[in-house]
């Protein structure tokens, strides 16, 4: 079974439904990119009236994630996936659509692999843009992702 973004948007309303009602979706993904987008609305916003840090957060994680979880899949094993550091900068206020791309699957290819080969855990940076309708970057967020053969 392949991971899409249809499956993807499904998994949000059962697992992670605060980032589903917060309007988090999945709009593509293929073996290099995944692209994940979020509206500015009432329920998402900060009191300075753009988008609140910890939904975009939930988008660049998803981002990221997603591609680590069509990546496993594809490797046919049992591999675990966890988060263990993050770091995230925000350089404009945060309003309308902002699309969180992470490009980086044949990094992730390359850590599947090693991990597999050295049956050793294996950790790797992936980051993922926010980048408003006028194109402009409104943040960057960078997940440290472990990977360990089960």
């Amino acid at each position: 079974m392949s991971v899409s973004p249809r499956k993807l948007n499904t998994f949000l309303i059962l697992k992670l439904p605060s980032a589903y009602l917060c309007g988090v979706r999945t709009q593509s993904m293929d073996d290099k990119t995944c692209v994940v987008s979020v509206k500015h609305k009432w329920i998402n916003q900060n009191p300075f009236n753009s988008m609140f840090w910890a939904v975009q957060g939930m988008a660049a994680e998803l981002s990221t994630g997603a591609l680590v979880m069509h990546k496993i899949r594809n490797s046919g094993k049992r591999i675990s996936m966890l988060v263990a550091n993050n770091k995230a900068t925000f350089t404009k206020k945060a309003t309308g659509r902002i699309t969180f791309t992470c490009n980086q699957g044949l990094d992730i290819d390359e850590a599947i692999a090693k991990a597999i080969e050295t049956k050793e855990g294996q950790t790797l940076w992936l980051s993922s843009a926010g980048i408003n309708s006028a194109g402009i970057q409104v943040s960057e967020f960078h997940f440290e992702w472990t990977l360990k053969v089960k």
